[in-house]
């Protein structure tokens, strides 16, 4: 039996004899890295210790606790548990082994100086940190300290947070065991904590290093504030310095540790100058090489040499981004911005692709309504476009063509109101519709994979221009809905109206619409699924994940009857055919339902478990109501009074839900388009031009053209040649892709102004017509609109996309940047609703009130605001969202770790 391992013979495979530092330690060594000498005592020291002492039994029935055990209960079987071990002996075997170790490591001293570390099997690694669940004890001396430390860091394995965090991550109590790594300590003139990627943004090519006089505990414990140094890891230059007043130290005392005062002069001073800096982030750069992933480090420094301490992966390390930014610079400075209208369902930074094509599409589909409209061209050409600034779409109007077009105002209004140039509800129903449905059915024709790259292309930029001139017809319904609205309202509130009457909205609500149609299919499919023996429990045991890619396979999940199956794969299939082109976010890099039903997989299982309210009796009730109040309140209405009670009402009824049927069906060429950006993406990945179909959205326009002019996008293209060509030995725009997307992450970390340029006229003059509220709200109190009444206090679930859909508990508040249709599945979970952008006629507002639950919307900073897990109350009459309890803390990546 191996009790003891010298450090550098330990291996990457040593993991169970060794634990996880140990194995990181070993690595440096064998990469010829400065790492203080030391030995390892095995997990079989340890085990032969429970052995000897017969502790097995008792360790095992006080730590099998549960996950959501309360922590009082991990306290007390910890404080158990220790005391087993405290009252333990040391085997004669392991002392022996111990004693002649730690003789040699001293070469032969009896007192050395040593730091006495845990190292536990399921520690350090890659899928788990476990950093700081463990003790470490510094400046330990002497044969009986040094055994003390010992059986004090194996008692270690079994802290109440270690226990928790290994429950929490499904780490059986019987599965784990600790080795000991004694090492010889270093008289740290400095210490600190490097990671060889940057924690706060994800970026590779950032080392970033926290440094203290003294030793490393103080760093780690909090006590002292550290000077933080961020690193080009390429160049070794300094990309940023923050130098901290360093009050306080950790040194060495007779036995341990202690605390003193730094001296005067050294307070502000830097622990590390540019040189040292880059010296030790070289060091960095060949740790993260050699162990083939991001590494968080503890270092120390001596005699003006480094040290390396510990080294393990860093773990929930984002995805790179750049620096947020913080200026909103205009590419055509006569000219005013706006975030609205087709905006409104861009509420992210556009991808690369999407940018250059939609900017001219919508460009020439405004001015070719208005051209219609009022029979001239109002609009000339760079009177008007969709450019981007940090990412961002803005609507932009040059001066002189807005007041063009402001002069022809009047005239513009006349004729949605007669509906010219297909404009309006009998627009959209007898020509915007139909006609985009015929180019898509058009480009239907041929399966994707027969057709050209310059025919997919064609086809991309044909079918994003039918979707941006019905966007554009759509969007004369929507002021159409909100006037009569608005109309009704102001009658009924004015002449109709008394205390304790309900509000105006109450009218409008039990009517149908595609988003209540497709929240009521799938509570039909989710019924049906109930009377087939077995399937609802199938469904409801499977992973979504699994049950989308067998929806999109057509294959049966493992465990579920191919009889039971098909059905339901029909029955789901018809609802995506009809509902799946509802999109969360314009830009078609996006995925739709169709691509993904994750989401609506999710709402099938929350019906399936009892959750949720059936929609048909809820638009039953509703329609009751309605019906009733209306009674009630013409029956006391004169006759002259009466008609335009229900003149109004009626108007407001019949526009209210075409406008949602309108906005649902204004992606129903994205799944064909998105099919076939994506057969582009395929070739041009056989062709080494990007690395996944899905870079395909992040070329610009330019690119993908000159791919297909080269004949790199048809079907069959011969990589190897592409290769050969370019001399290149990986996909010639993998780096601009994922600068790119670096690029956007950074970008999407903003708070895009609403309007630029950023003046009190500007706000003063277009403010009220703006979709969200002002961006520069502090407190604890959010602002917003009321747009569906009541009070709820839940904890939030901020949600960036359908990406994050998965996340969403029932009874949290859905915190978005926006909703659209696509996000309806969503609200028979939410408890309410908050929004940066939208108003009381908006689609939130819309299906807020239908689910009865409070919305606050137009907060202008919700998003950026409030944090998943917070608990708010949001109050949809007063328009307000509260902070009721702070962010949950939040490990940094790493976690805890003990000193160097």
């Amino acid at each position: 039996m191996t009790y003891v391992n010298d450090l550098a013979d330990v291996g990457r495979g040593d993991v169970a004899v060794a634990g996880g530092k140990a194995v990181g330690l070993g690595g440096l060594l064998q990469a010829g890295l400065p790492v203080p000498p030391g030995f390892v005592l095995t997990t079989a020291a340890y085990s032969h210790f429970v052995e000897a002492n017969r502790l097995e039994a008792g360790i095992q029935e006080l730590a099998a606790l549960p996950p959501d055990a309360p922590p009082q209960e991990y306290e007390a079987a910890s404080g158990r548990i220790r005391t087993l071990f405290k009252n333990g002996a040391m085997p004669a075997e392991v002392d022996a082994v111990l004693g002649a170790a730690y003789r040699r490591l001293g070469d032969g001293d009896s007192d050395t100086a040593v730091a006495v570390r845990s190292s536990a099997t399921a520690e350090d690694l890659a899928s788990a940190s476990f950093a700081g669940q463990q003790e470490t004890y510094l400046n330990v001396r002497g044969m009986d300290e040094l055994s003390a430390a010992v059986i004090n860091c194996w008692a270690s394995l079994w802290t109440a947070r270690a226990m928790a965090y290994r429950a929490r991550e499904g780490i059986r109590p019987d599965d784990v065991r600790l080795a000991v790594v004694v090492q010889r300590m270093v008289e740290a003139e400095a210490a600190g904590v490097m990671f060889t990627a940057n924690p706060a943004n994800g970026r590779r090519d950032q080392t970033v290093i926290s440094a203290a006089w003294g030793l490393g505990e103080s760093v780690v414990s909090g006590s002292v504030t550290t000077d933080d140094v961020t690193v080009d890891a390429g160049t070794g230059s300094v990309v940023s310095r923050r130098t901290a007043d360093k009050e306080v130290m950790t040194v060495y005392a007779a036995k341990g540790t202690r605390e003193q005062p730094v001296a005067a002069a050294r307070r502000r001073t830097p622990v590390l100058d540019d040189r040292a800096a880059a010296e030790l982030a070289g060091y960095g750069t060949r740790i993260a090489d050699h162990f083939g992933a991001p590494q968080d480090i503890e270092w120390a420094r001596a005699g003006g040499e480094f040290f390396l301490v510990q080294s393990r992966p860093i773990t929930a390390l984002p995805e790179p981004a750049a620096d947020t930014p913080e200026t909103w610079p205009m590419p055509y400075p006569k000219g005013l911005y706006f975030r609205a209208s087709i905006v409104e369902q861009l509420p992210d930074p556009l991808t690369p692709l999407f940018a250059d094509l939609i900017d001219g599409s919508v460009a020439r589909s405004l001015s070719a309504l208005m051209s219609e409209a009022v029979g001239t061209n109002v609009i000339r050409e760079g009177d008007v476009g969709l450019p981007t600034i940090n990412g961002y779409a803005y609507y932009y109007y040059r001066t002189s063509g807005m007041w063009r077009m402001m002069g022809k105002a009047l005239t513009a209004v006349g004729a949605l109101a007669r509906g010219k140039a297909h404009m309006g509800v009998a627009g959209w129903r007898d020509y915007s519709h139909p006609r985009y449905e015929r180019v898509i059915t058009a480009w239907s024709a041929k399966p994707v994979t027969e057709l050209s790259g310059a025919e997919l292309l064609a086809g991309v930029q044909a079918l994003l221009d039918a979707g941006t001139v019905y966007y554009t017809a759509v969007q004369s319904i929507i002021p159409l809905a909100a006037t009569s609205e608005i109309s009704f309202g102001a009658f009924y509130d004015k002449l109709v109206r008394r205390d304790g009457d309900p509000p105006a909205q109450t009218f409008l609500l039990g009517y149908d619409s595609e988003p209540i149609r497709a929240e009521k299919s799938l509570y039909n499919l989710a019924a049906w699924v109930r009377d087939v023996p077995g399937l609802a429990s199938a469904i409801l045991n499977e992973p979504t994940t699994a049950l989308a890619e067998s929806q999109r396979t057509g294959s049966p999940p493992a465990g579920v009857e191919p009889a039971f199956w098909q059905p339901w794969h029909e029955r789901f299939q018809e609802h995506l055919d009809r509902f799946g082109h509802a999109v969360y976010n314009l830009d078609f890099a996006s995925p739709v339902p169709a691509d993904d039903p994750s989401t609506l997989l999710e709402t099938v299982k929350f019906y399936l478990r009892g959750q949720g309210t059936d929609p048909h009796e809820r638009q039953r009730l509703s329609a009751e109501r309605r019906d009733t109040l209306t009674s009630q309140m013409a029956g006391r209405l004169g006759p002259r009074r009466r008609a335009a009670f229900f003149r109004l009402l009626r108007w407001a009824q019949t526009t209210a839900p075409i406008r949602e049927d309108a906005l649902a069906d204004v992606g129903l060429a994205w799944p064909l388009l998105r099919r076939m950006l994506h057969e582009l993406g395929r070739r041009l990945v056989a062709s080494a031009v990007i690395a996944s179909p899905d870079d395909v959205f992040w070329l610009r326009h330019q690119e993908l053209r000159s791919a297909v002019e080269f004949g790199l996008a048809e079907a069959g293209a011969p990589g190897a040649a592409a290769i050969a060509i370019t001399g290149a030995d990986r996909p010639v725009r993998a780096a601009a892709v994922e600068e790119r997307r670096m690029l956007w992450r950074g970008q999407v970390k903003a708070a895009a102004p609403q309007m630029l340029p950023e003046s009190r006229w500007m706000e003063k003059a277009f403010g009220s017509m703006m979709p969200a509220g002002s961006q520069h709200q502090s407190g604890d109190i959010i602002k917003g609109i009321g747009a569906s009444a009541g009070k709820v206090s839940a904890p939030a679930r901020v949600l960036g996309g359908p990406q994050d859909f998965a996340l969403m508990e029932p009874g949290e508040v859905l915190v978005a940047r926006i909703t659209t249709p696509a996000w309806t599945s969503l609200f028979t979970m939410a408890s309410a609703v908050v929004t940066d952008v939208g108003g009381p006629l908006s689609h939130s507002s819309i299906v807020a009130r239908e689910y009865g639950i409070p919305a606050v919307l137009g907060t202008g900073v919700a998003t950026q605001r409030l944090t998943s897990g917070q608990q708010i109350r949001v109050d949809g009459d007063a328009g307000t969202v509260t902070i009721e309890r702070p962010t949950p803390t939040q490990a940094a990546p790493g976690g805890d770790r003990m000193g160097a």
